[in-house]
């Protein structure tokens, strides 16, 4: 082949590795695709069972009517100033919280999509101390208190929750009481008298379901939160983790103590009870590999195993001077895509490492009997085939090496482009078209 041959030989490759993009970009819109039907697959739970949960409280809830100067218009558009009667609040939040729980986990099934769900089996006990307030000028009297609970989905509470106050039952009624926005649990209290002292403790008894996260707000002055479970996966997140945890494979134990020094929940809790507007601490069930994020980064390391490939072919075809036509580079180029289909594929229905075998394996024994004709020896195409068993190893030690991924990949890098670079050192690249390659 002479120099102009090798120079179009060169841009039909380059040509053929960019059109390849197109079938990995659609195999990865498929992993994007698949990533959305898992969501949906939550949604689907968590709208029929109860979503992820969000806890808040109790708070010590005083309502009070106070009247005040409302300005306002007339029929005709002329200012009116009238009095009326509101009703406000005081809130008052507990001087400690002590919340044990346990994560009982499960899973529920939506087509191929496993949903973790869990039950929390908890028991909250919380101490008040304060004094009612003197009646302030326009307060004409002073309601009967409630203690309130923010609850994200009350539809996960099972069975009756049990409310004690200094050991004598409270009833638990529906909403959080008042005006307050949110939905939760609130239970009144007996009336108090303006200047009263209130010296208190609670003891809440629950059963709460939920999907996959749980999220406690801690509203107390001194917050001491311990949470357990089976699940050997947990994932802590929010503003606060936890000061003491441990975890294996019998589960997980963690515990949190915190102050309102170090957390602004209360100031957050007087503006707004939704508990996405809350500093909370919350602890995730996830999956021990996720098959979907797994498969996305594999695939965003295709063109890099085309191109490897390609150029193993190229320096093979120059320095052996064995002519592969592009319909073979192609050919080998779609076959290296298809592992990746197959990998997503397979992981939805046996575990990743699994999926990742058999992918594999399929993918080097069709290319090691293709390539031992196409480079007319056996021995040859078990070379290739050893090849690419070398790079699906490196790929896999990267997807499960995250924390080390980037530089197990640039040193990956260097030794390729090294091997590259010493095998065709004596090349000479001017001499192509007239005289062999000198060998290495």
């Amino acid at each position: 082949m002479n120099k102009l041959g090798w120079v179009l030989k060169s841009m039909a490759i380059g040509f053929l590795s960019l059109l390849l993009l197109i079938p990995l970009g659609m195999i990865n819109g498929t992993i994007k695709e698949r990533m959305t039907y898992r969501a949906e697959a939550v949604a689907s739970v968590a709208q029929s069972f109860a979503g992820a949960q969000s806890l808040s409280g109790p708070v010590l809830v005083i309502p009070y009517w106070q009247v005040v100067q409302v300005t306002g218009k007339d029929a005709y558009g002329r200012d009116l100033v009238r009095k009326e009667n509101q009703m406000r609040h005081w809130l008052y939040f507990p001087k400690s919280l002590r919340l044990d729980g346990r994560l009982q986990p499960n899973i529920r099934k939506r087509g191929l999509h496993e949903v973790r769900v869990y039950e929390l089996q908890s028991t909250l006990g919380a101490r008040f101390d304060l004094t009612v307030p003197e009646l302030p000028e326009g307060v004409q009297s002073v309601g009967r208190p409630y203690l309130a609970f923010a609850i994200a989905d009350v539809r996960g509470l099972l069975g009756s929750p049990e409310l004690t106050h200094d050991s004598l039952p409270l009833l638990l009624q529906r909403g959080l009481g008042g005006d307050l926005p949110g939905t939760g649990l609130h239970a009144p209290m007996a009336p108090v008298t303006p200047g009263q002292k209130l010296n208190f403790g609670i003891v809440l008894k629950s059963r709460l379901a939920g999907t996959e996260s749980l999220s406690i707000a801690p509203i107390a002055d001194s917050n001491r939160i311990a949470l357990s479970s089976p699940w050997p996966h947990p994932q802590f997140e929010g503003r606060f983790l936890p000061l003491r945890y441990r975890i294996d494979d019998t589960g997980f134990n963690a515990e949190w103590d915190i102050s309102s020094l170090a957390a602004g929940t209360q100031g957050q809790f007087l503006q707004s009870t939704e508990p996405a507007q809350i500093d909370n601490l919350t602890v995730g069930l996830i999956e021990p590999v996720n098959i979907y994020t797994q498969a996305d980064r594999a695939s965003k390391y295709g063109i890099l195993f085309v191109l490897l490939t390609f150029v193993g072919f190229f320096m093979f075809e120059l320095i052996k001077r064995l002519a592969i036509h592009p319909i073979q580079y192609g050919l080998v180029g779609l076959a290296l895509a298809i592992f990746f289909l197959l990998l997503l594929s397979l992981s939805e229905h046996v575990e990743f490492w699994i999926a990742y075998l058999i992918a594999s394996v399929a993918c080097i024994g069709l290319l090691g009997v293709y390539l031992a004709s196409v480079l007319k020896s056996r021995a040859r195409g078990a070379g290739f085939a050893v090849m690419l068993a070398l790079l699906y190893a490196a790929l896999y030690g990267l997807l499960i090496s995250e924390d080390n991924a980037l530089v197990l990949g640039s040193l990956m890098l260097f030794a390729i482009l090294a091997t590259i670079m010493i095998v065709t050192r004596k090349i000479d690249w001017y001499a192509l078209g007239t005289a062999n390659a000198s060998e290495s």
